[in-house]
């Protein structure tokens, strides 16, 4: 079996109700089989696939999704929905099929999906340091400032001193 490069699965993961998830046509391309068959080992064993692993797409779903990938724009005039398999459903999915390929690509699509995982976490680790840093340094504008306003006050010139107004007692002696 060849190995696939990570990007030709990465390519195929969508993010749809808020979930990564890979739509059947594609995993049934990576798995090497047809789409039908995969959907028909899914529907014999529904019971191992609940909704967090599986779900199919409404219409406006599946007409956002043929708009925004090429890839998917043969399932344009298909009449049925395709399904949406979670990490945990590609999973199931290989499980089922039970070919080599299939698992052989399975263990590539759950490294991914831990990659795209600790990623996020970073991405998060480093955003909360980022918002830390903003609250730190939030009041430090008005103290930068006053600071320089003192400063101004120091290095003005002092003011020479004046000279009185009036007449002056001694000055005709």
């Amino acid at each position: 079996m060849n190995h696939l490069p990570d990007e030709a699965i990465v390519s195929k993961i969508l993010l749809i109700r808020g979930k990564k998830v890979m739509l059947d046509k594609d995993l049934a391309e990576l798995y090497d089989v047809p789409t039908k068959r995969l959907n028909e080992q899914v529907k014999r064993n529904i019971k191992r696939f609940p909704e967090d692993f599986m779900f199919q797409l409404n219409r406006a779903e599946k007409n956002e999704v043929v708009a925004n990938c090429d890839h998917l724009e043969s399932l344009k005039f298909s009449r049925t929905l395709p399904y949406a398999f979670t990490e945990h459903g590609a999973v199931m999915l290989a499980s089922i099929l039970n070919s080599d390929r299939a698992i052989a690509v399975n263990i590539q699509i759950v490294r991914i999906f831990t990659q795209m995982r600790e990623m996020m976490l970073t991405h998060k680790d480093i955003l909360l340091q980022l918002e830390q840093l903003e609250r730190k340094t939030a009041g430090h504008d008005d103290q930068i400032t006053l600071i320089f306003e003192y400063l101004k006050q120091l290095l003005a010139p002092p003011q020479e001193p004046r000279s009185m107004i009036g007449f002056r007692r001694n000055a005709m002696d």
